[in-house]
């Protein structure tokens, strides 16, 4: 019996979900602008279970949402799948966050996840009709030739949080499908991992973020 708990922190979606053998059973998310997944993501998880009519001694494994994306959502996610995983002893796999956005769409030749990083920079990937990666993930300052290799000759869609900023480049010629990632994409690369026995080092194991922390100012440097 494959029951899998899948947790996905690393945008300002907290996302829970609980699949057996590949389907999903519950799902438990909120968009919530305040990043508050360390109030939200344990209860998440026990309201997810508990729709499932499950207990946390039934979880096979734990796939967690590897990024990148926010770094304090990340780590949040990543410490609680490992805690989990260390308690229950049970593997961890991990997912990529652009793979889990990817997934959202069908029916085009390319899928181009753009995700926030800062500015006019995004975290991105290209993936195929099948979800298989032909360019590994980075960053990338936009302009309108950034993608002009694929725009030109082929069905391509643009989905994540970062959409606008591509809008504003080539005025809206594009489809862009605005969104953020969630656990119930999870499932089936999750359940395909699980069959494979494709297994991160639980103890080694840390969020892909993909470039360096930048800390903003404080809201108490702020306030004054």
């Amino acid at each position: 019996m494959a029951n899998i708990l899948h947790i996905e922190t690393a945008t300002k979606n907290c996302s829970v979900s609980v699949a057996t053998k590949g389907q999903c059973i519950a799902l438990v998310e909120e968009n919530d602008k305040q990043f508050s997944h360390a109030e939200k993501l344990q209860r998440f998880i026990n309201r997810s279970l508990q729709h499932a009519g499950m207990g946390l001694k039934d979880i096979n494994t734990i796939a967690v949402s590897e990024g990148p994306g926010s770094y304090t959502g990340l780590r949040i996610g990543v410490a609680t799948a490992k805690g989990l995983c260390y308690a229950l002893d049970i593997p961890l796999i991990s997912i990529s966050t652009l793979e889990i956005i990817a997934r959202k769409v069908k029916g085009y030749q390319k899928i181009i996840p753009l995700l926030e990083a800062r500015k006019m920079e995004v975290y991105t990937a290209i993936f195929d009709d099948r979800y298989q990666l032909l360019e590994k993930p980075h960053t990338k300052i936009l302009n309108s030739d950034s993608f002009k290799e694929y725009t030109s000759v082929e069905k391509v869609a643009f989905i994540g949080n970062a959409v606008e900023k591509w809008n504003e480049l080539t005025k809206g010629e594009c489809t862009t499908i605005k969104t953020l990632p969630s656990a119930k994409e999870m499932i089936a690369p999750a359940f395909e991992a699980y069959q494979n026995q494709e297994f991160v080092n639980t103890a080694y194991f840390e969020p892909f973020y993909l470039k360096d922390f930048i800390a903003g100012p404080s809201k108490k440097a702020k306030a004054r």
